[in-house]
């Protein structure tokens, strides 16, 4: 029974997007729409097929700042939110600056980036770092915060240090929460970085996008959107993989 609902589960959204397509290839046939406003679902696949080599050259650039971006946020947010948990002065001052610095448009800070670190990769890596950061840490703060009372008072009462409170108990107990703010900021960093490139760079999947916008080339607009989005989803895929490994327990 368990085995049929999950089928069905990735069934139904297999069959909604084919149906989609095929309503969409129908429309733009049917109405003969220009390719330079929307193009069809068989134009982005040769567009895709035939720039497949130079797509796959800037997604490259893109995968190396997003990951790099993303592993130095997962490494940031764990050192915060471990003196955060550690210290209550600190969480009492860095939280509240967290949650507002997500007010802030990314979209409206990431010139200034471009002003200060140049037209490289650095600035797109910050920009990842400053997307994805905020809901790992958050994630892990609130894990961390979820600990039941009692089970800290066994280990207080077996004369546990704090380091083995926190490796044997604190970081098993948040590793769910945890996994689902990396699980957010998967969806975000390919995101962050595409943005970052939309502004300034000579590499990656947004500066294509943005050169075959200015060509009015929206079939090769459309691919790369399809690899974004198929980049992701194996992203998500893989992040899912990981954390059933890592609380297979749960």
């Amino acid at each position: 029974m368990k085995k049929s609902t999950n089928i069905d589960s990735k069934l139904y959204p297999i069959g909604t997007i084919l149906l989609i397509t095929l309503l969409w290839q129908i429309i733009v046939e049917v109405n003969k729409v220009p390719n330079y406003i929307v193009p069809s679902p068989t134009d982005i696949v040769e567009a895709l097929k035939g720039d497949f080599n130079l797509i796959i050259t800037h997604t490259k650039v893109t995968l190396y700042e997003a990951f790099v971006g993303f592993g130095l946020s997962l490494v940031f947010a764990f050192i915060l939110a471990i003196l955060m948990d550690s210290f209550q002065i600190i969480k009492k001052s860095f939280y509240p600056i967290l949650v507002i610095s997500q007010t802030i448009p990314t979209i409206a800070i990431a010139p200034l980036f471009i002003i200060w670190f140049g037209f490289g990769t650095l600035p797109k890596i910050v920009m990842v770092i400053m997307v994805c950061f905020f809901p790992i840490v958050i994630s892990l703060i609130d894990g961390l915060d979820k600990i039941d009372e009692d089970y800290l008072r066994l280990f207080k009462t077996m004369k546990a240090s704090k380091l083995q409170v926190f490796c044997h108990l604190k970081l098993p107990y948040a590793m769910v929460n945890l996994l689902s703010g990396v699980k957010i900021a998967g969806t975000y960093m390919i995101m962050s970085a595409v943005v970052g490139e939309w502004l300034a760079g000579d590499k990656g999947i947004g500066v294509y996008m943005v050169r075959a916008k200015n060509a009015y080339a929206l079939d090769k607009v459309f691919a790369s959107i399809l690899v974004i989005i198929l980049v992701s989803i194996l992203i998500i895929y893989l992040i899912d993989l990981i954390g059933n490994k890592l609380i297979h327990w749960k």
